[in-house]
């Protein structure tokens, strides 16, 4: 089995910009500790302001199912959820060759 790499951005809404980047910086702390997490990133986009980008790398869907269920991951969600301009685009990726 291959790892399993998964890219999400995360929009903010204007002036939560600290509260959802403080969200995620805990969040990504939790989740590295996760049994089938090979590395979890956290950045913000320089393009777009107000847009954050989590690069994530796991050992399965299994274990990227598991961190969706996790109770850090599901307090994250309630801790800066109202605080997001619109749903994180979640994106696994495969290899292209």
């Amino acid at each position: 089995m291959s790892d399993l790499h998964v890219v999400a951005t995360i929009p903010a809404k204007p002036g939560s910009e600290d509260t959802v980047r403080d969200g995620l910086s805990a969040l990504a702390a939790e989740s590295r500790k996760e049994e089938g997490c090979i590395s979890y990133e956290v950045f913000e986009s320089a393009a777009v302001a107000g847009t954050f980008v989590t690069v994530e790398v796991w050992t399965g869907q299994e274990a990227v199912d598991a961190h969706m269920k996790s109770p850090h991951f599901q307090a994250a969600l309630g801790t800066f959820g109202e605080h997001l301009a619109g749903a994180p685009a979640i994106h696994p990726l495969k290899p292209v060759s």
